[in-house]
């Protein structure tokens, strides 16, 4: 009987990592990021694959993005200013969109 419950729980972690990992653009769909960012062209701001591309080797990324994506910035991409969205995205939202984006090849 314990058996069946830990295949069953190993499976419903599995799917629940893939249900994650799709989420995150789904996320970004939701919170209107797509409005300045594209998945794979520049738009207003950087494609998101170009923010994964700059980051890739940077341990610290996904904490200092969150931030980035909460407090808003400039400077890094350019001129065009990102706004803030600590008041319009949850942070488990900004947590998700950065995995997601940080994922990206």
């Amino acid at each position: 009987m314990g058996i069946r419950y830990l295949v069953i729980l190993a499976a419903g972690l599995f799917l629940a990592g893939n249900a994650f990992a799709e989420s995150g653009e789904v996320l970004a769909k939701n919170n209107n990021c797509l409005t300045c960012h594209a998945i794979d062209k520049k738009a207003l701001g950087p494609s998101f694959k170009d923010v994964a591309a700059k980051y890739k080797d940077d341990k610290g990324a996904q904490a200092a993005l969150e931030k980035k994506v909460r407090s808003g910035g400039s400077g890094v991409w350019g001129k065009m200013p990102m706004p803030a969205t600590a008041m319009s995205v949850s942070d488990g939202d900004i947590k998700g969109i950065v995995h997601w984006v940080l994922s990206l090849k």
